[in-house]
C-alpha cells in the first residue's frame, strides 16, 4: 500500500470514528450515494470539513491549459448579463459546457462526482453562490472553482473575478449630482448580495458628501430584473415627493423603471433621469438609449476562464481575487434637472 493511500485511509478512519459510523458509510457520503440518512450525512460532512479531508489527489496534469474542460454554472433564466460573460468564456476558445447550479435535492458529492466523470477539470460559477456543501464537494473532488461576480464576499481560498461596484455607485451619483439632481433613489438587487451593497454604498457615500443622502423610502432592494424595476419604479414615482433621478442596480432593472415612468406619463429624461448598471444590449437598445455604469462583463468571462484553466493544471493564477474597473457611459436617459 502506498504512502498516499495510507494517509487517505487514516483520514477516512478518523472521520468514521468521530462520526460513530463505518468507513464504508463515510465513503458513501463522499460518493454522493443516496442510501445514507440525512442526519448521518450532515454529521459526516461536518466532520469531513473539520478534518479538512481533501480526498485523493489527482494525477499530475501534463497537458496545456488550453485543453482543459470547464463547467460554467449560469443562473436561470439566462439574461443579457450572463450571456455577455458566457461570450467572454467562449472567446478563450477552450471546451466549456454550460450547466446550472446543483439541484438542492441532489447530494453535493454526487453532483461533483458526475462533473469529474464527465471530464470537467474546473468550474466557473457566475453570480450565484454555491452552498458550503457544494463547495466542499468540489474541493474533495479536486475541481478548482472560480467565482465570477460573486454575490457574497468570496472566501480567501476560492478565486474570484468581479468589478469595482463601489466606484460604479459613486460614478452614478456624481453624474446625477452634476446634472443638478438631489432627490436620487436606488432600485437595487437582493439586500444581502455583496455587489448590490457595494453599489448602494458607493451611491450613498457620494450623495452624503454632496449633502443629499437618500431617505429610506428612496432605497428599494429586490431582484436584478425588469419586473422589480417596474414595481419599484412605480412606487417611487407615485410618492408625495418623488425622486427626480433613479439609479438602478442593473440594466434590466433600469428598463423596468423606464417602463414604469412611461406608464405613469413621465418622460425620461425630461421628468426623471435613469441610470443602469452593466452596459448590456438592454442599455444600448433601450428607448431612450440608457446611461449606465459599464462593467466589462465579456472581459470578466475571459479572465475567469483563464484563471480556471491555470488552476485546472495546478498552476497559480496571477491573482486569486481580481476586480475590473467600471466606467460611466452617458447616453440619453439622463439630463440636467429642469
Amino acid at each position: 500500500m502506498s504512502i498516499s493511500t495510507q494517509r487517505r485511509s487514516a483520514t477516512l478512519a478518523m472521520v468514521a470514528a468521530s462520526a460513530g459510523v463505518s468507513v464504508a458509510t463515510v465513503s458513501r457520503v463522499l460518493n454522493g450515494r443516496a442510501d445514507v440518512g440525512a442526519a448521518t450525512r450532515e454529521r459526516v460532512e461536518t466532520l469531513l470539513r473539520q478534518h479538512e479531508y481533501r480526498g485523493r489527489k489527482r494525477a499530475p496534469v501534463r497537458r496545456s491549459p488550453a485543453t482543459a474542460r470547464l463547467e460554467l454554472l449560469l443562473p436561470e433564466p439566462l439574461s443579457a448579463y450572463s450571456i455577455e460573460i458566457l461570450n467572454g468564456v467562449r472567446d478563450i476558445g477552450v471546451p466549456a459546457v454550460v450547466g446550472g447550479f446543483p439541484d438542492p435535492d441532489v447530494p453535493a458529492g454526487l453532483w461533483a462526482r458526475d462533473l469529474v466523470a464527465a471530464g470537467r477539470e474546473a468550474v466557473i460559477a457566475v453570480v450565484g453562490d454555491l452552498t458550503e456543501e457544494g463547495y466542499q464537494a468540489l474541493v474533495r473532488a479536486g475541481l478548482p472553482l472560480v467565482l465570477a461576480d460573486p454575490g457574497r464576499v468570496p472566501r480567501p481560498e476560492a478565486a474570484s473575478v468581479g468589478a469595482t461596484n463601489f466606484a460604479g455607485g459613486m460614478a452614478a451619483a456624481h453624474h446625477l449630482v452634476g446634472l443638478g439632481h438631489r432627490r436620487i433613489a436606488y432600485v437595487g438587487g437582493p439586500s444581502g448580495a455583496a455587489h448590490n451593497q457595494a453599489r448602494l454604498h458607493g451611491l450613498r457615500a457620494a450623495l452624503e458628501a454632496a449633502g443629499c443622502p437618500p431617505p429610506d423610502e428612496y432605497v428599494r432592494p429586490g431582484t436584478f430584473t425588469h419586473e422589480h424595476g417596474l414595481v419599484a419604479g412605480s412606487a417611487l414615482l407615485t410618492l408625495p415627493e418623488p425622486p427626480t433621478a433613479i439609479f438602478a442596480a442593473s440594466d434590466e432593472t433600469a428598463s423596468g423603471v423606464i417602463e414604469a415612468a412611461r406608464g405613469l406619463g413621465r418622460r425620461v429624461p425630461e421628468d426623471v433621469s435613469v441610470v443602469g448598471f452593466d452596459d448590456t444590449q438592454v442599455a444600448r437598445f433601450s428607448s431612450p438609449p440608457m446611461t449606465t455604469i459599464r462593467q466589462p462583463l465579456r472581459e470578466m468571462g475571459r479572465v475567469a476562464a483563464r484563471t480556471a484553466l491555470r488552476l485546472a493544471v495546478d498552476e497559480s493564477p496571477d491573482s486569486y481575487h481580481i476586480e475590473l474597473a467600471t466606467e460611466l457611459v452617458v447616453r440619453r436617459s439622463t439630463a440636467p434637472l429642469r
